[in-house]
């Protein structure tokens, strides 16, 4: 699959233009079949990267990312367009002013912005079942989901469409579709990306990240997001696996490969971590729903049907119950973080299954067959709930539907996920299988 750094590289050598790659790219999104895309931004694509080969003629160094496609959620704002955060609702919305501070600082980095990617209504939902755009797709199967919310920029990394792209995740909407589609996504330390210019959900959760399908890639757009490299880290990272719920809901060659990358780890078991899924449920119907309160009462009806009555149900709850919800934790992440305290990495599922199809979205919880909107972040949820930083990384399964695990770590210490997972992906345990016929959008 291509990869961001070569092609900067290639860019940068002048081997290729970052002019002739947006053509490229534009083109090959423009037959999108997995309605991945919501806007195709040309005019300005073309405008970016032709500064991007000025900036090379005239001896410059555009920037790491120079010349490299990329593509964001739509809840990102856009200078001159509306901030729809995939509502039919936004869609005549005054036109953001400004771009989202995360797409000034790749811009900066010499990346071309060329779409907008599809999602669930407010990011509400793991499925990218979306009612004014249509549904995701998966790459490896269409007749299934890709997951969500951010269904639609894993969808386009994964069918080679583009080299990276940007979604968020609240409880789960970075990594369960990166799980799904098999490839790379970040959820990193709560607070940790620049969120400026980025449509809420629920702030208490609410972070950006990367999608890309290698960690050199996504390591490199996370630091020019960030502006920074990393915290220190030992050579030698102390492993655990999470047990208790983490391995009555997952897929057998998930709890296979994380017992094959760590034998003798540990298995520990999270207190209350039922109770802390619910708390997280919670506390986003409760700021998701004090967030749409007013355009709730003025035009109900014009909300997805899915996502309207989970907002209502939202608004209507009890202050008293969201600051309880809020203290338990609190007091969750303080035992938390003294349990983890030895450990580097934590390993977990991602999803607990492979894609559900799209014509029967429903997957096995504890034996019941339940929805896949709600129940596909299952083990993502509890950990955004820490705050904890989260690699999704995919399990290497040619010729079976994608898999992924989490890898789970201390706060701001992404840069040892990103080593972990490196040494997973050489050692052959974990890495990017491209979908049949996924060539055919490669832009190089």
């Amino acid at each position: 699959m291509t990869s961001a750094l070569a092609l900067a590289a290639s860019v940068r050598a002048g081997d290729v233009s970052a002019v002739s790659v947006a053509e490229r790219c534009l083109a090959a999104l423009e037959q999108d079949r997995h309605v991945a895309v919501t806007r195709l931004l040309g005019t300005r694509a073309l405008d970016e990267a032709g500064r991007v080969d000025a900036a090379i003629a005239a001896g410059a160094d555009p920037g790491p990312l120079a010349g490299v496609p990329y593509g964001v959620k739509d809840l990102f704002d856009v200078a001159g367009l509306p901030t729809t955060a995939g509502s039919g609702l936004y869609a005549d919305a005054a036109p953001a002013a400004a771009d989202a501070e995360a797409i000034v600082r790749l811009r900066a980095a010499g990346a071309v912005l060329v779409a907008t990617l599809n999602m669930d209504e407010f990011a509400y939902g793991f499925a990218t079942i979306n009612a004014h755009h249509g549904t995701t797709r998966n790459p490896h199967d269409p007749e299934r989901l890709a997951g969500g919310s951010s269904g639609g920029s894993a969808a386009a990394v994964a069918a080679g469409l583009l080299p990276f792209s940007l979604g968020s995740d609240t409880n789960g909407s970075i990594r369960v579709p990166a799980s799904l589609t098999g490839i790379y996504g970040l959820k990193a330390t709560h607070g940790a990306g620049p969120m400026g210019g980025v449509f809420p959900f629920a702030g208490s959760f609410d972070d950006i990240g990367p999608f890309a399908t290698s960690i050199a890639d996504l390591r490199c757009v996370w630091e020019v997001l960030t502006g920074s490299t990393g915290t220190p880290h030992r050579a030698e990272p102390r492993i655990a696996r999470l047990g208790g719920r983490f391995r009555e809901n997952a897929d057998p060659d998930q709890l296979a490969a994380i017992d094959a990358i760590a034998p003798d780890a540990p298995l520990l078991e999270l207190p209350d971590i039922a109770r802390a899924r619910s708390a997280a449920f919670l506390i986003t119907a409760y700021e998701g729903g004090t967030l749409h309160r007013e355009a709730l009462a003025r035009d109900a009806m014009a909300f997805d049907p899915a996502v309207r009555d989970r907002l209502i149900a939202g608004a209507l709850l009890p202050n008293e119950l969201y600051e309880a919800a809020q203290q338990f934790r609190a007091d969750f992440i303080e035992q938390l973080l003294d349990l983890i305290g030895d450990y580097d990495v934590l390993l977990a599922p991602a999803t607990p299954c492979v894609a559900p199809p799209i014509a029967d979205p429903r997957i096995v919880i504890d034996g019941e067959l339940r929805p896949a909107r709600a129940e596909l972040g299952i083990h993502t949820q509890p950990i955004s709930f820490t705050g904890l930083p989260s690699l999704a990384v995919p399990l290497l399964r040619p010729g079976k539907l994608p898999l992924g695990l989490q890898l789970i770590g201390h706060p701001w210490h992404e840069t040892t996920l990103f080593d972990f997972a490196e040494r997973l992906e050489a050692a052959g345990l974990t890495g990017v299988t491209a979908p049949l016929g996924v060539l055919a959008g490669e832009l190089s």
